[in-house]
């Protein structure tokens, strides 16, 4: 069968240079292991009042970060790191890097002692603006969805960023800025017959936080198809996607102004996708949302609670408890930071689209985003 009765020696020996090394008198083979991938680098940006931007990286191309906060060792099963997030309370950050080929690196760690007292301020964004002219939101901190498509709700809006011109989007016509007045413009517009423009902005992959208190103030438009929200997204919707991300609704509402008028806070998660999570909070008599109010939610572990205005005076409290009677759900607000979202939404399954009585251009002001220890 074979051309010469040498190439059975000579295959094996091959083999034994390809593989690793054929050695006389005994001797053996060796494996070669996967090296490990570089430990981490875990960086730091001042925030306020002591708090700091935690920063994970490293230098293995293409490889995942897994971070613990509690001191315990990460594995390939802890949260991943998504972007950067706020640091205001004592706790130690473990972190592992992980990619193919590769084994997982030492584990990098530091531990944080700020011993911020609860209340402090130790995030925000204040729009801030002494140009004289409209500015960008800041991009180390907000960056924009855009497009259209319903975004799973039907809206109807295209959703343009920042100094937007492909149509229907227009620079001439802004759908976000930073105005001479101090306050961010999300401005909802209508440039032609059944064409509809606003803007969303998030924080998604900028900065992210998890657990305590955090404030919009906020003035809306209230018309029949408008659906103002301030909220909140798990990092891990980048991993996990939604609604196993979870979801935090802090400021949300639609339509024209009623009586009472109203704000509603929800959550959102695995088994818990529609209006089983929501409670509405009534304004008192002649206060309405088109005026200045603070939206808040206080969120700790194993809780989120809304208020409109007064910390003091939550108007609901979600716990996994809320939960617990709703089939296949998952309390997801203890996995990991979540992100930050202000939009203006056109349209949808919720608010119905807009009709004649319609203003167009309308907007949602939004004066500072604050986040407070609790």
């Amino acid at each position: 069968m074979f051309a010469s009765a040498n190439f059975g020696t000579r295959w094996a020996l091959g083999i034994c240079v390809l593989v690793a090394s054929c050695g006389g008198g005994g001797g053996g083979t060796t494996t070669q292991s996967n090296p490990p991938a570089a430990t981490p680098t875990i960086s730091t940006a001042a925030a306020q009042n002591g708090a700091v931007i935690v920063t994970l990286a490293t230098t293995t191309s293409g490889a995942s970060i897994y971070y613990t906060v509690d001191g315990s060792t990460p594995t390939t099963s802890s949260p991943e790191y998504e972007a950067p997030f706020l640091v205001a309370s004592n706790l130690t950050v473990n972190a592992i890097a992980d990619a193919p080929a590769y084994t997982a690196s030492s584990v990098a760690t530091q531990a944080f002692s700020p011993n911020i007292p609860s209340g402090t301020l130790v995030w925000s964004d204040d729009f801030g603006n002494s140009t004289g002219a409209n500015i960008q939101p800041n991009p180390q901190v907000w960056t924009y969805d855009t497009g259209g498509g319903g975004w799973g709700n039907d809206e109807l809006e295209t959703y343009c960023g920042w100094n937007s011109s492909a149509s229907p989007c227009s620079t001439a016509n802004p759908n976000v800025y930073v105005g001479t007045d101090g306050y961010l413009h999300i401005v909802a517009q209508n440039p032609s017959a059944g064409v509809y423009t606003s803007a969303r902005l998030k924080t998604e992959g900028l900065f992210s936080f998890q657990y305590g208190r955090i404030e919009f103030s906020a003035q809306v438009p209230e018309a029949q198809g408008f659906w103002p929200a301030n909220w909140l997204l798990g990092n891990s919707i980048v991993t996990a996607d939604w609604p196993a991300c979870g979801e935090m609704d802090v400021l949300e509402r639609v339509n024209a102004a009623s009586t009472p008028d109203w704000n509603e806070g929800s959550i959102h998660g695995t088994g818990f996708t529609g209006s089983n999570l929501g409670t509405q909070y009534d304004f008192p008599a002649g206060e309405t949302a088109s005026g200045w109010h603070t939206y808040g939610m206080i969120w700790s572990k194993g809780s989120v609670s809304y208020y409109v205005d007064d910390p003091n005076n939550p108007y609901v409290t979600y716990t996994p408890a809320s939960i617990s009677g709703l089939s296949g759900s998952v309390w997801p607000f203890d996995s990991g930071p979540n992100f930050i979202i202000l939009n203006l939404a056109v349209g949808g399954s919720w608010p119905g689209s807009p009709n004649s009585s319609t203003p167009f251009p309308s907007q949602m002001l939004v004066s500072y985003v604050r986040i407070y220890t609790n």
